[in-house]
């Protein structure tokens, strides 16, 4: 049995290979030309942009520095007169108090001009004894020869010619010489308490000296050096450059925390400035305020010494140590404030890429005041809710338009309210 198979229509018979290929190419073309579509609409897309409003937020400004702890006084104790150390009393490491004796010398010299000096008083008192006696006798024998030459006188100008001429005048001449000695009598009575005021100054005077053989506690202290022990010869400190001390004392229940402020901040830092310290060496937290201040620059290192009384009263601090010091140097309640990454500065200005109510990108020049540790105060350029582009700013520019969303980045940390934590 035979099968026909049936012969292909002319329509089919008209499709060529090169049909084929031109078929294929104006589809790819096709495809080609919808995904072109496809990307011009993704690219006329706007930018996303971080943005961040502006605010107002507490702000401060704090330095973050090391600070060393040093005595509040400290002073090395010299004797004023030479000597031999008769006894000391203190070592070191001991509190003393104030007018507490810390060592006797032994100076005989001294000893012997002392008990000079009061002889010399006990002369001079005799002495003006002796003088008071003697104006007594030069008075007594002048009033005596004075009374005599009066009667003369009296009986010559009633019977005259009665008394010869040179036993009157006699008379008279021994009644003024009476008179000169009792004004010699009365000068040297004077002369006599001079001497005894200069006896008695050179007394008080050695008197002194003798004191200062007992070497005392200026104020309360810790005897942090000891010089000489006892049998030692101490040379007088103000005639010897070079003598020695004999002990020194640091005050140390205050201390005075020192730190160097950099010239940059040497300017905000006022008295009564709060001061966070937190001392390593024994983990104490404490807080103070700024007392003084040298007012003036180190020129070596260009820094401010600043200082802050810290009371010591336990004495679990100690004079050396180092602490880490938070120094609050400028502070405002209600600053208009903005991220550090929304600022981009420049040589001689800071600047601000701003979305306006368009959504377009404007730059503002803006002056900025106190800088914190994430946050910086706006002083002009800008408004309370106004929107800055955060983070990437190179990537805007102005005119441009964007699609700004909040950025989280910039609002880490930051409590309403209450500023950045």
């Amino acid at each position: 049995m035979t099968v026909k198979m049936p012969r292909p229509s002319s329509s089919m018979m008209e499709i060529t290979p090169f049909g084929l290929i031109l078929a294929c190419l104006l589809t790819a073309s096709s495809c080609g030309h919808s995904g072109g579509v496809s990307a011009a609409g993704s690219a006329d897309a706007p930018l996303r942009a971080a943005v961040v409003q502006v605010r107002r937020t507490p702000l401060s400004n704090t330095l973050s520095i090391a600070g060393e702890f040093l005595p509040y006084q400290e002073v090395e104790l010299h004797a004023k007169v030479a000597g031999y150390i008769k006894n000391i009393n203190v070592d070191i490491g001991d509190r003393v108090h104030r007018g507490q004796v810390l060592a006797i010398l032994e100076i005989p010299e001294l000893t012997a001009e002392l008990q000079a000096a009061s002889a010399g008083v006990r002369h001079s008192q005799e002495e003006i004894t002796r003088a008071q006696n003697e104006v007594s006798r030069a008075e007594a024998e002048h009033a005596a020869l004075h009374a005599a030459c009066a009667r003369l006188k009296r009986a010559s100008d009633a019977r005259p010619g009665l008394i010869a001429e040179q036993e009157l005048d006699d008379a008279m001449a021994k009644d003024r010489a009476s008179g000169a000695q009792v004004d010699a009598a009365k000068s040297a009575l004077a002369a006599s308490h001079q001497q005894l005021e200069v006896s008695q100054a050179d007394r008080e005077h050695y008197s002194a000296l003798s004191e200062y053989s007992r070497i005392t506690a200026p104020f309360d202290g810790v005897v942090t050096a000891r010089y000489a022990d006892t049998g030692s010869l101490i040379q007088a400190g103000t005639s010897n450059v070079s003598s020695q001390p004999v002990v020194k004392l640091s005050q140390v229940n205050v201390l005075r925390l020192r730190i160097p402020v950099p010239e940059s901040l040497a300017v905000s830092v006022r008295d009564g400035d709060s001061v966070d310290i937190h001392a390593k060496a024994t983990g104490q937290h404490l807080t103070g305020k700024v007392v003084r201040s040298t007012a003036s620059l180190d020129r070596s290192t260009r820094t401010m010494q600043v200082e802050v009384d810290v009371p010591n009263g336990d004495y679990k601090l100690t004079p050396g140590m180092y602490a880490d010091v938070s120094l609050r140097i400028q502070s405002a309640p209600n600053a208009l404030t903005l991220p550090v990454q929304a600022i981009n500065r420049g040589a001689d200005k800071a600047t601000v890429l701003m979305v306006n109510s368009k959504n377009d990108v404007e730059e503002r020049e803006i002056h900025t005041g106190i800088e914190g540790s994430d946050r910086v105060q706006v002083l002009s350029g800008l408004n309370e809710g106004d929107r800055a582009i955060v983070g990437n700013l190179g990537a805007y520019r102005t005119g441009e338009h964007v699609d700004p969303r909040p950025s989280p980045m910039a609002e880490e940390g930051y409590d309403s309210g209450k500023g950045p934590q």
